[in-house]
């Protein structure tokens, strides 16, 4: 095969899952390695790099492969889930450090931080991640080291100045890990402001077809602290399955299109929803109202996510109603994924969430988007008191 030209796109490569041929056939679809073990050579050695499936698996690191491509990062890893990649960059702190992570975030990893990470010796505050001088005074000298971001946040989908968080973490010595799931590759770089860690639920929209569980990592720099995540998902087997990575392969081949169509869409609902009847607030941040409107501007290349809150005049009830009344729609959780999903998000998330009691969260999907309003509209109209 032609080696990959440096002029050609992220997307083009990822099309091509980076121009892969299976040799001793010459498909155009590399083979899935299933195999749990690896022959010795006759002194002993393995000289493939491969011991045990466990750590080692070659259809998991063509998978890799493609996502440290797509983040334009040293090295990528993926794993069993969106929850086991982000709980790995956590157990490779040391107990006593200090995690500075937002007030809105993924909702089962937030409670993870409040709950669980006490127990392995971690200390977390959380704040709100868009005021950069909240995060600076939450810095403790010395205890300090990971600044956990996410941006857009779900499921308000504030957006939060990666490089000036970066340049603050840069003065104390902290590192930043981005959960990037909302914006993609395809619509942010985290790395290329400033980050050191890029987190996805390879779940959502790397995979985007809502069948496969998987979760991703990718790095700036091969350094001990990469090191002891890799040690982490080796010792606990958190490593992704290699059926799961081909399919995963499979989804980012047509990343690209499929993010653009579900911006176009989300685009069109929010500001059709903006100046409907029964909606008093949209959140999303390609809206010009919207408060990080001029950040996600710059931040963001090509659109500004597939998801977006509307918020309804009728409150709860409305709001619960009106999700029961969809058709097209979709009432389940999850994001990213090729169909389009409602979620009366506060009733999921139970008691301390940060998100208010009339929003619907949408995770705006490819279908026709006349379909798509025409759906909701007339649901959220039937669901009037």
């Amino acid at each position: 095969m032609a080696s990959p030209d440096d002029s050609w796109t992220a997307r083009s490569l990822a099309v091509q899952a980076m121009g892969k041929i299976d040799e001793p056939t010459r498909g155009v679809v590399p083979p899935i390695h299933v195999t749990t073990t690896f022959i010795r050579d006759p002194d002993n050695q393995y000289r493939t790099g491969n011991i045990y499936g466990r750590p080692d698996n070659e259809t998991v690191r063509e998978a890799e492969s493609v996502i440290a491509m797509l983040e334009d990062a040293r090295s990528a890893m993926v794993f069993g889930s969106g929850m086991s990649a982000a709980v790995a960059v956590f157990l490779a702190l040391k107990p006593g450090d200090h995690i500075v992570a937002p007030k809105v975030m993924y909702w089962a990893l937030r409670n993870w931080l409040m709950k669980d990470a006490a127990e392995w010796g971690l200390v977390t505050d959380f704040v709100d991640t868009a005021d950069l001088a909240a995060v600076e005074a939450a810095i403790r000298p010395g205890m300090t080291r990971l600044i956990w971001l996410e941006t857009p946040a779900n499921p308000l989908w504030t957006i939060t100045d990666i490089a000036g968080i970066a340049e603050i973490a840069r003065r104390h010595s902290v590192r930043v890990a981005v959960d990037s799931t909302g914006a993609t590759p395809i619509l942010t770089r985290p790395l290329d402001f400033g980050a050191d860690i890029v987190m996805h639920s390879a779940t959502k929209y790397l995979n985007g077809h809502s069948d496969v569980l998987a979760g991703a990592l990718a790095t700036r720099a091969e350094d001990d602290f990469w090191a002891r995540i890799r040690r982490v998902r080796a010792i606990q087997g958190l490593i992704l399955g290699p059926f799961e990575a081909f399919l995963l392969i499979r989804g980012m081949r047509t990343l690209g299109l499929r993010v653009k169509a579900a911006c176009e869409n989300a685009m069109a609902l929010a500001t059709r929803f903006a100046n409907h009847a029964d909606v008093h607030d949209v959140l999303y941040p390609g809206l010009p109202s919207h408060p990080g409107h001029a950040l996600a501007a710059r931040q963001m290349t090509g659109g500004f996510g597939g998801m977006l809150s509307i918020r309804l005049r009728g409150g709860e009830a409305q709001a619960v109603a009106a999700a029961g009344r969809v058709r097209l729609w979709k009432r389940a959780t999850s994001l990213g994924g090729v169909e389009s999903l409602i979620e009366h998000r506060a009733s999921i998330e139970g008691e301390g969430t940060p998100c208010p009691t009339d929003l619907l969260r949408l995770s705006t999907g490819i279908e026709d988007v006349e379909d798509l309003f025409a759906d909701l509209d007339a649901a959220i109209r039937a669901a009037r008191g």
